[in-house]
């Protein structure tokens, strides 16, 4: 897939940081610590365990999957980064600390200085875009790639909110359909426990970009006008559970690729799904996570697809345990592994040859469902 020089594109692409080159012994993962949010307890204010994507790392880690050596480090999406979709009127309301407490529901954060806002908890939010912005780039160029934050999709190009101050999934695909040749389609599967009105605002209009959203029709935030951007719709009750659920991601999943062929999936896996989320409010089990990501992971092999991850919502202690096991689990079934896409030129179609499984164990303590 040819790439775009950073000053070519729309004739207006500024020059930026998200598309380095990236050695091929490194996995197309991606991190930073910077991830993690930290700052006098006072991210315990919000039920969102803010230091879950280090802890995903960490139990990578352990099971030996990766290493400091062999993942990606996230950059910082910069302001001409994050002006490719966000209006400078929004991106100036985040210099108010009330603006950022609202848009993070942590209501002491408005009596904070703005510049420790900044630092202490836009920063980690920058660095995480900046991540989904590099693993959609990474995807395409490996076949698969997953950003181990990100997936902020209530936040669109002008407003805020449910934990999202940045619009990553829009400008993860604005990115490509600028900067990346033979990218001119993209199908968001946004499988958070919430409707994604973030990117569906974004893409209200644009026939490039389709959109599958399935989520809990009762909770947060019930956005009508957002809704008529998705192009498959599929609205749970509370409290559903596995079979009923699985049923529904697997054939909707295998309809919306074969009704739109994209050039990338961007793949939104929130876990705020589990049983006993208490902003979820469905009732899918650990494996039953574990099983979905595989069904869409599959779909895309099987179709030759490219396909960028990002980890979207999850508000329980155990959540960074079911992400890391299920990414054991893509890599246990051979969705994916350390073979990139070889030699110039590649195209998507060559994926479902070029995707294969690398060597090496994952460790004892995991056991695949």
């Amino acid at each position: 897939m040819a790439h775009k020089a950073d000053n070519e594109g729309t004739g207006s692409s500024h020059r930026t940081e998200l598309y380095p080159s990236i050695p091929r012994t490194c996995l197309p993962i991606v991190y930073h610590p910077d991830y993690n949010i930290t700052f006098m307890g006072l991210e315990k204010l919000h039920p969102f365990d803010a230091g879950k994507w280090g802890k995903v790392i960490h139990f990578l880690k352990e099971e030996q999957l990766v290493t400091d050596g062999n993942i990606v480090e996230a950059r910082e999406a910069t302001e001409e980064d994050l002006l490719v979709v966000h209006t400078k009127r929004y991106l100036n309301r985040l210099k108010w600390s009330l603006k950022v407490a609202t848009i993070t529901e942590i209501p002491p954060l408005m009596f904070l200085p703005n510049f420790l806002v900044q630092r202490k908890v836009l920063r980690p939010l920058r660095t995480q875009t900046g991540g989904t912005i590099m693993a959609a780039k990474l995807a395409v160029d490996r076949g698969w790639a997953i950003n181990v934050g990100g997936g902020f999709h209530h936040c669109s190009s002008d407003s805020g909110g449910g934990f999202c101050a940045y619009a990553d999934i829009t400008l993860a695909i604005k990115f490509l359909f600028e900067r990346v040749e033979g990218i001119s389609r993209a199908t968001i599967i946004d499988l958070d426990a919430h409707q994604g009105n973030g990117h569906e605002r974004d893409f209200l209009d644009d026939g490039r970009v389709y959109i599958m959203d399935v989520y809990n029709r009762y909770i947060y935030p019930g956005d009508g006008y957002a809704k008529r951007a998705i192009k498959r719709k599929v609205e749970l009750d509370w409290g559903t559970e596995d079979s009923e659920y699985l049923q529904k991601v697997e054939l909707h999943t295998n309809g919306a690729l074969n009704e739109v062929r994209p050039d990338i999936i961007v793949y939104n896996a929130g876990t705020d799904i589990l049983d006993g989320d208490p902003l979820g409010g469905l009732s899918i089990s650990p494996q039953g996570i574990i099983k979905r990501d595989e069904i869409v992971f599959r779909a895309a092999r099987r179709q030759g697809i490219p396909i960028l991850m990002v980890t979207s919502g999850g508000y329980q202690k155990q959540t960074a345990r079911i992400i890391a096991d299920s990414i054991l689990n893509l890599h246990l079934q051979g969705l994916i592994g350390a073979e990139a896409l070889e030699g110039e030129g590649s195209s998507s179609s060559s994926l479902v040859t070029s995707m294969t499984f690398s060597s090496g164990s994952v460790g004892s303590k995991f056991t695949a469902v």
